[in-house]
């Protein structure tokens, strides 16, 4: 009887595991007129089919060649389940193969053309109830398989037992599940072309992972969130733009802290003890270095493997949520650090994922990083731009990410980045402008500001690429704010000199001045300045131990007056004295030095008084709000600027001696009256000398600078002052 019910060749396929449409064949059909259920199940002796909800099993007949593979007819057309038998063993199931597709027609076709904003409703795994049963249905993109399989525990991860379902040409694979939740482990079995079987692959969209060393995806429910950041998402959009200010404190979760025994924090220990640590020191940002799920940690992330998993390392996708709402409610913004410029090629990851070049390019001088050994996404296949642009706004929509930092935007940009002649092919024009990349991050900027509100972008591009941060509609690449490299190459470079011969050096403070306006910009002190043997920052400053704070000291003064949003990496506030290590935590022991203690305070008042003074950072971005007083004083080593905000706000006047010379220093200032002390790098209380100006001057009607009033203002040695105007009556 049951030779007559299927064909030899595809009993002996399924029972291989090498059949193309499984569902073709499995499950009830109608076949010669009789309604069948064909059951595989390699382990079973024995199969019955349970019709109805109290319908009397019937026992199904083995078919012949094809070992575990059953037939049973039923009388008429029935909802049923099936009791297996084996090995001395009873067992129940629903049959996965009687369950209908869940994808749509619409998600067929947004998932064909590539344009399916949130690609992570339909693909990856989701626990739903379908047809009247709970369980999970899976999806995946994997277009040049012959077959793929879900596989885990649950199936003893063989891939014979749960092969999936093709969705027509879309090349989506889906099932859904019975009786699989929350907390499963979960890989997928893919036989690509010819039945070659591939190493086991992540889920590309799914939302957990296993701890490393092991790698398999996690079922996680991420439908349904808590959220109580109603007040902060709705007022976040002022506290983004150019003219807020915005002081950004990077953080690798792993290493800022470490619980006893060398245990790094959840995300429950950081929603309690960074947020509050970084409320108290006044940064209004948090940025997290990557943690969409990576393998390695040496590689602090930016080699990720899940895009759509917040790293298990520190907790559950909901424990993550809780982080977020901790920080909206104290008033701080998150920005995640996102890497769309390549993946490594750990063999369960997205490279070769269904026995081809899919995410990647064919061709390693397009698809092969050099320099990190790391694949490159082909940016040109609609799929893999949907893929990335998708994945950002899963991270803003899903868990209120405030904003992107994008990280290496200069390797997206350009074909022949860190590659010699004859090492990269040329675009269409026959240049070396990465027109696809290009598209990419237009489409992401335009969808994240197009469809979250208030959320900013930021760019790592270390090149003159123009307009970064230029609307996409003119001509830009649309993010909001970019990284000012150049300006910290440069005022790096001048700080490592002694102060003996700074003044041939002069100008490298000042040159940041010239294109300060060209894009909004951050300026960053990030983990890249701290660690494969560059030294902490402190470790960067000439002179003895007193004169290397003083420096740091007199340097953030600097950039804190200077035009542009701050960024700081952890660790830089309180000038730890050894350079960056991933692996263990940062020495917070010490904060017992008064030295240490004293830049900590600094960074503190540094945040709270470019907060509070609108001069400091209203005009950030825009050359209304900057004049030099004195630029060219190399001889004395000092600078002299004044910040304006909007009308009626007190101008602020910054000079920096970076000379280890105490200076009377006359300074031409823009109006009379007088002027406040409100930061000196040298206070006692940041670890200096205390010397000052006895909390303000008084101008004189003596012309300096081309200005209408000076005064005589103390600059002590390697060493900041602000001078602040008295406010301006109305």
């Amino acid at each position: 009887m049951t030779d007559l019910l299927i064909e030899p060749q595809a009993a002996q396929a399924i029972a291989e595991g090498s059949h193309g449409d499984p569902f073709s064949v499995l499950g009830l059909h109608k076949r010669g007129g009789k309604w069948v259920v064909l059951g595989f199940d390699p382990g079973a002796e024995r199969m019955f089919v349970l019709p109805g909800k109290v319908g009397k099993p019937v026992e199904a007949k083995p078919v012949q060649g094809a070992r575990g593979l059953f037939a049973a007819e039923l009388a008429r057309k029935s909802e049923y389940r099936l009791r297996w038998q084996g090995h001395g063993a009873e067992w129940e199931a629903e049959d996965p193969f009687a369950f209908g597709p869940v994808l749509g027609e619409l998600d067929e076709y947004l998932l064909g053309e590539g344009s399916h904003k949130r690609l992570w409703q339909v693909l990856g795994a989701h626990v739903i109830t379908h047809e009247g049963v709970l369980g999970t249905h899976f999806a995946v993109w994997a277009p040049n398989a012959e077959r793929v399989s879900v596989v885990g525990n649950f199936n003893q991860w063989d891939g014979r037992r749960h092969p999936m379902r093709r969705r027509g040409g879309t090349g989506v694979w889906e099932t859904f599940l019975p009786a699989i939740g929350e907390g499963e482990a979960y890989k997928y079995e893919i036989r690509g072309a010819g039945g070659a079987l591939l190493p086991l692959k992540a889920d590309p969209v799914g939302f957990g992972s296993e701890h490393a060393p092991k790698n398999a995806s996690v079922v996680r429910q991420i439908e349904n969130p808590t959220w109580n950041d109603a007040d902060w998402m709705a007022s976040r959009g002022a506290k983004q733009t150019i003219d807020a200010p915005i002081s950004v404190y990077e953080v690798h979760l792993g290493s800022w802290k470490r619980a006893p025994g060398d245990r790094m924090l959840s995300y429950t220990e950081l929603a309690e003890q960074l947020v509050d640590y970084v409320a108290d020191m006044g940064f209004t940002h948090i940025e997290l270095m990557p943690i969409s799920e990576y393998p390695f940690d040496g590689s602090w992330g930016y080699q990720p493997v899940g895009l759509f998993a917040p790293t298990i390392r520190h907790g559950t996708p909901n424990e993550f949520r809780a982080f977020m709402n901790a920080a909206h409610n104290r008033g701080i913004g998150v920005l995640l650090d996102w890497v769309p410029g390549h993946f490594p090629t750990d063999a369960h990851g997205l490279g070769r994922f269904d026995g081809t070049a899919l995410y990647e390019h064919q061709d390693p001088r397009e698809g092969f990083h050099q320099d990190w050994n790391t694949l490159i996404y082909n940016y040109g296949r609609v799929e893999v731009s949907n893929y990335l642009v998708s994945n950002a706004l899963y991270w803003l929509e899903e868990y209120h990410m405030d904003g992107l930092r994008v990280d290496a935007v200069a390797s997206m940009l350009y074909r022949d980045y860190s590659r010699e002649a004859g090492q990269w092919v040329p675009n269409k024009d026959g240049g070396r402008e990465n027109y696809e990349a290009i598209a990419v991050l237009q489409s992401m900027n335009i969808t994240a500001y197009g469809e979250v509100g208030g959320v900013m972008t930021v760019a790592e591009e270390s090149t003159a690429f123009a307009g970064v941060s230029r609307p996409v509609n003119h001509g830009g690449l649309g993010f909001g704010f970019k990284w000012n490299m150049g300006w910290m190459n440069d005022t790096l470079s001048y700080m490592h000199k002694d102060p003996i011969y700074r003044r041939f050096h002069h100008h490298q403070m000042t040159f940041g001045l010239h294109y300060a306006w060209s894009e909004n910009y951050i300026l960053p002190i990030s983990h890249d300045e701290v660690v494969h043997g560059k030294g902490s920052m402190l470790e960067k400053m000439p002179g003895d131990g007193n004169q290397k704070f003083a420096n740091l000291r007199a340097y953030y003064g600097f950039m804190w007056a200077h035009p542009g949003k701050k960024l700081l990496f952890m660790g830089c506030e309180f000038a730890q004295g050894r350079e960056w290590n991933h692996n263990q935590s940062l020495d917070w022991h010490q904060l017992k030095i008064p030295a240490h203690q004293g830049m900590q305070n600094l960074v503190r008042d540094l945040n709270k008084t470019y907060r509070d003074v609108p001069a400091l950072h209203i005009n950030d971005t825009r050359p209304e709000g900057f004049e030099w007083i004195e630029s060219n004083d190399a001889e004395a080593g000092v600078y002299a600027w004044l910040r304006k905000g909007g009308a009626g706000d007190p101008m602020v006047v910054a000079l920096v001696n970076m000379t280890p010379v105490d200076r009377a220093y006359r300074v031409g200032l823009p109006a009379g009256g007088r002027w406040s002390e409100i930061l000196n790098t040298d206070a006692a209380v940041y670890g200096g000398g205390n010397r000052g100006n006895l909390g303000g001057v008084m101008a004189e009607a003596i012309p300096h600078h081309g200005r209408p009033h000076s005064a005589s203002v103390n600059l002590p040695p390697l060493s900041a002052v602000w001078l602040k105007q008295a406010d301006i009556k109305g």
